[in-house]
């Protein structure tokens, strides 16, 4: 009889990071590990939702406060993770910041702020984290990028899309060139998804109005967001890297 620890998608006996996991889209893919059976590190730069994550995950849990595009703070986190669980199998970058400013109202300043926080942060997570990947013999990164990588944005920010778009190809080069060492590499780009914030900036005619352009009449969840992830860094997706997947109710399809 296969136990649970030996079935091909269980994450039992790894350990992964989820930046950007103390709320949203994060929270509900460090949820999905964590239930998967992984030992999960739930990093955000808030240290309240950090926390409360943490606690409501109960155990094989830590809860790490850390700004990732640092280099200190993410040498930290790294030193956290190994001393608590003994090394790293599996990297999610999913910190990020979007501000739907136009690019004529746009300063120096913003862009830089936000390509630190959405695109300098997957480099230096991912850089710090390799050595213990390889260690472990091997392991996964998936980043989150976003469907106005695939098709623009029309409200959002030019720096974010540029920064989305920047980490599929960061991917895919990733994922052809840590082959060898046991590393796949993936991306999602997920379309709008139900979270607070989306509740909170979005009204809701605004809301309304999206969810008639989806096929399937609703926004994502984030557990569903969560279910691909924890697909892609089990053994059942062992043969799949540098990929992007779409989930976004057929609002894009390319």
């Amino acid at each position: 009889m296969t136990s649970k620890q030996d079935y091909p998608g269980s994450l039992c006996g790894k350990t992964a990071i989820v930046t950007g996991s103390g709320r949203g889209i994060g929270r509900g893919i460090v949820s999905a590990l964590h239930a998967r059976g992984a030992q999960v590190a739930v990093v955000d730069i808030d240290p309240a939702t950090s926390a409360e994550t943490a606690t409501v995950l109960g155990d094989r849990t830590i809860a790490i406060t850390a700004d990732v595009s640092s280099s200190a703070a993410v040498k930290e986190m790294v030193e956290q993770v190994v001393d608590r669980f003994g090394g790293i199998d599996i990297l999610v970058n999913n910190a990020g910041i979007d501000r739907a400013i136009p690019i004529l109202d746009m300063s120096e300043e913003e862009w830089d702020r936000l390509m630190n926080i959405n695109l300098k942060s997957v480099f230096l997570c991912t850089k710090a984290v390799l050595p213990s990947i390889i260690e472990r013999g091997g392991g996964c990164v998936i980043s989150t990028s976003s469907i106005v990588a695939r098709q623009g944005a029309m409200n959002g920010g030019i720096h974010y899309a540029a920064s989305k778009g920047a980490i599929l190809a960061f991917t895919k080069t990733l994922a052809r060139q840590m082959a060898n060492k046991g590393i796949r590499a993936n991306a999602i780009a997920p379309g709008v998804v139900d979270t607070d914030l989306i509740r909170e900036h979005m009204p809701e005619d605004v809301r309304e109005k999206v969810m008639s352009a989806i096929p399937v009449g609703r926004l994502a969840q984030t557990e569903e967001i969560g279910g691909l992830v924890a697909y892609l860094v089990s053994d059942e997706a062992r043969y799949i890297t540098g990929a992007t997947f779409d989930i976004n109710g057929g609002f894009w399809i390319g």
